[in-house]
């Protein structure tokens, strides 16, 4: 008889397994059916078939074997067999054979089932593929690309099984997931088998085998596009910096690999790999020059990481730059980026719109460029440089935000230092914090893990050294003490010093007892001595006598207003501010008009316009507040003289401290009231609130020859609309309130798309204080017309404002918005209902 096809023999012979997996009830037969399938995957000698056969079996009958037991998983002569033979001949035929067609029928199968004990077994089987490595396997097949073509439909739908199982096993599985399955579990497994398959086409490479790694760089970047690049390259990372570092097939390897990667993924894994690698020459080993290659990573690197996205650390931005100017071909990119960098923070319309931890940003992106020039690239962009400096100055230092200012500062010194202009080098005078720490120490470059390690030990070894050193200096002197017998005889050891450190001078002047004479003394006085007692008196003087006080609080008012710090007096901003504020709250109504009259006034200086408003605000907060007790002068002016009292002096603490103990000890049954209920008092803020807001209001439109409000001054803009919002919150409760706020809103409507970011969280703020202190029926009936656009408003600027303070200020204002609104609403219901 004639023999037939190894295609039609290997189809006759499945086809007549299924039949007797499917009909016969006899173990020896489905074992023997089995077995015959398990034959056409048995490599080696001892195979009864054939390597056409077992080629063909693979290429057309594996998946319709798979998929013949998954549906038959509930049949009686599966239950028939012991576990052993479950394990061998069931199980067997998924570990074996084609990787990547035995994990797509277990994904369906376990897609398709419901809770089961079925289900457990495909789980416990994917288990068991995913731990014995086959997973490395299916990689490896596809380097070599041993297996038949497969469309591009298939490759997809492979590579969406792969990176997502985590998810289809978890929405299958829910609380009974595998831990294996787990996404902290997978993905640093998929990345092990990803290396394994990499040291596989290293040593075929080396062997003379041809190998491809699209299907590996695809892997790749599907998983870092779905979220999960850092779980990835934490592993893969570490493993290929050090392989890099020796091995130039290694580095072949890693270039190809990155190379492959598809364009609509390069991004995903570009930032995941300069978040994972430990410096810049590791990143340059694994990706070689790929920016100069492929201009989708040239962007991402030069361009998206440093100008676009700013929620990198700094070590990020080390590493990009490090990159770029770690070789000859790459640091004309490091220029290019220098000037787009430095064009981004010179620009006066970034400074004002864009928030300011993208500021910040840009400017370590900056420093870290110029640190890494050379002296002779740093010459060709002398000019350039100074230029963009000058203009970057001015636009942060014009900014009312202290940080930007401060941001300028630092930056123009280091760039002046390494520009090194005319041997001169600016310097100003700022308070350190982390932001001016961290970009002053950016002028000293690190290039890798290891350089830091290095300047973290030689920054140890001097503290190490001036610690010793002073006791080697020390030792000479007690030597020669030593040994000198006569200096013992006149030493003074033994003698106790007095303490002398309460001590204070004694003062040739008296500091004045009437207010008048303090009057006299600041008006005409040289005494720089007299000056300051009388300053440090002022205000317990102010406090104690009310009457006198009402006689001479608008002259002594705007004396204070126009003094000088002449002779450096300790504390005069204080002292000074204090006089002023005890005078707003003796005599309100006087001192208040007075100030908010001259704060629109000419020849006055903005430090003044901000003073005349701080001193407002503090004021109103005092008399917001419910006097509990009278104030008693003396202290205040012992407190003004800094002359610090005894403790013991005060009955009051050690009263308390005897008190606390005796309730610490005392067990009570019931505990009740322990302190008598707080006694009402009234408001005194409420009566003169107007006195406060409404002169403000006035000719904030006009500009003067010195001060325009809705111009270049928007620093006192925003502090006057700051202050505001605080009169309005202090009224709450009060008669006035409604009138108020109504008068707000429409102030600050002309204002609330201000430039200026101070200006903008001012007006959120007043907006937040007419929602939470005016009645709620009030502005239905009085800001109807208003509500529907100030909601739109304040939703624009909670999505789009650049300004973080500006959305949160916006987000509560919606809140409070709503809960007044619902309140009302409630309420009007309840009357309808009762009625």
């Amino acid at each position: 008889m004639e023999s037939l096809a190894p295609d039609t023999e290997v189809r006759v012979a499945v086809a007549q397994c299924f039949r007797t997996l499917t009909t016969s009830t006899d173990t020896k037969d489905i074992v023997a059916a089995l077995q015959t399938l398990h034959s056409y995957l048995d490599e080696g000698p001892a195979s009864r078939t054939t390597s056409v056969q077992r080629a063909e079996f693979r290429r057309a009958h594996f998946t319709r074997t798979l998929e013949f037991l998954v549906s038959n998983i509930q049949a009686d002569w599966l239950a028939g067999l012991t576990a052993a033979q479950q394990a061998e001949l069931w199980d067997g035929l998924f570990l074996k054979g084609p990787p990547e067609q035995a994990l797509l029928v277990l994904m369906e199968g376990i897609g398709a089932l419901s809770a089961s004990t079925n289900l457990d077994r495909l789980v416990s089987i994917t288990e068991k593929f995913l731990r014995s490595g086959r997973l490395a396997d299916l990689l490896w097949s596809y380097c070599l690309e041993t297996g038949p073509s497969d469309s591009p439909q298939l490759r997809e739908t492979l590579l969406g099984r792969i990176v997502a199982l985590p998810d289809v096993t978890a929405n299958r599985l829910h609380l009974k997931n595998k831990r294996l399955f787990l996404p902290q579990q997978y993905y640093p497994l998929l990345a092990t088998e990803m290396l394994t398959a990499l040291e596989r086409t290293c040593r075929a490479l080396k062997d003379g085998t041809d190998c491809s790694l699209t299907f590996v760089a695809q892997t790749l970047g599907k998983v870092c596009i779905q979220g999960h690049s850092a779980l990835v390259l934490a592993v893969l990372a570490p493993r290929l910096s050090v392989c890099t570092r020796s091995d130039m097939v290694w580095q072949r390897v890693c270039w190809k690999l990155l190379q492959n990667v598809p364009q609509r993924w390069m991004e995903s894994v570009l930032t995941g790999l300069v978040q994972a690698v430990a410096g810049p020459d590791a990143l340059g080993r694994i990706i070689g020059n790929l920016v100069l290659t492929n201009k989708k990573a040239q962007f991402v690197i030069t361009h998206k990481l440093l100008l676009l996205q700013y929620k990198y650390e700094t070590q990020v931005l080390r590493i990009v730059l490090g990159y770029l100017a770690a070789d000859r071909e790459r640091r004309p990119l490091l220029i290019q980026v220098l000037q787009s960098v430095l064009q981004a923070w010179a620009n006066p319309s970034a400074v004002k719109h864009t928030p300011l931890e993208q500021q910040l940003y840009v400017s370590k992106a900056l420093l870290l460029s110029v640190s890494l020039l050379k002296d002779s690239e740093l010459q060709e962009l002398r000019s350039e440089l100074l230029q963009c400096m000058l203009g970057g100055m001015q636009s942060h230092l014009h900014s009312s935000v202290v940080r930007i200012r401060r941001m300028g500062m630092v930056v123009g010194e280091c760039l002046s230092s390494r520009m090194d202009v005319d041997k001169t080098k600016l310097k100003f005078e700022y308070d350190q914090d982390e932001d001016t720490l961290e970009l002053l120490s950016l002028m000293t470059p690190m290039t890798g893990g290891e350089a830091e390690a290095e300047h973290v030990n030689g920054v140890e070894s001097p503290q190490e050294t001036s610690e010793t050193t002073p006791s080697t200096q020390n030792a000479p002197s007690q030597n020669k003490t030593k040994t000198d017998p006569a200096s013992d005889l006149d030493s003074d050891d033994e003698l106790t010093p007095y303490d002398m450190s309460g001590d204070q001078e004694m003062s040739k002047a008296s500091p004045p007892r009437y207010l008048r004479d303090c009057l006299e003394a600041l008006i005409s006085s040289e005494d720089s001595l007299r000056v300051e007692l009388t300053l440090r008196v002022a205000e317990g003087l102010v406090r104690k006598n009310v009457f006198a006080t009402r006689e001479v609080s608008v002259q002594l008012t705007k004396v204070l207003l126009h003094m000088e710090d002449k002779y450096s007096i300790n504390g005069f901003l204080t002292l000074r501010q204090a006089t002023m504020v005890a005078l707003i709250v003796t005599d309100s109504i006087s001192v208040t008009q007075y100030l908010t009259t001259e704060f629109y006034s000419l020849n006055y200086s903005l430090r003044q316009r901000l003073d005349i408003l701080e001193v407002l605000t503090l004021a109103a907060q005092e008399l917001s507040k419910p006097m509990t007790e009278k104030r008693n002068p003396s202290l205040g002016i012992a407190a003004g003289t800094d002359l610090t009292p005894y403790p013991g002096d005060n009955p009051v603490q050690w009263r308390e401290v005897v008190e606390k103990r005796i309730q610490s000890k005392t067990k009570r049954l019931r505990k009740g009231a322990t302190q008598p209920p707080a006694k009402p008092a009234p408001n005194r803020y409420a009566p003169v609130a107007g006195h406060f807001f409404f002169p403000l209001l006035s000719n904030y439109d006009k500009p003067q020859v010195t001060f325009d409000l809705l111009g270049d001054d928007h620093l006192v803009l925003g502090r006057l609309v700051h202050s505001l919002g605080l009169f309005m919150h202090l009224a709450v409760n009060a008669p006035i309130a409604a009138q108020m706020g109504c008068a707000l809103l429409d102030f600050v409507w002309a204002v609330r798309y201000h430039v200026d970011q101070m200006v903008r969280r001012g007006v959120l703020f007043a907006v937040c204080a007419v929602f939470l202190s005016m009645p709620s029926e009030n502005l239905l009936v009085d800001l109807s017309d208003q509500l529907f656009e100030t909601r739109t408003w304040l939703a624009d600027v909670a999505e789009e404002d650049p300004d973080a303070d500006c959305r949160s200020l916006a987000i509560q204002s919606l809140v409070l918005l709503d809960k007044s609104l619902k309140k009302q609403l409630q309420g009007q219901q309840a009357l309808s209902t009762e009625s």
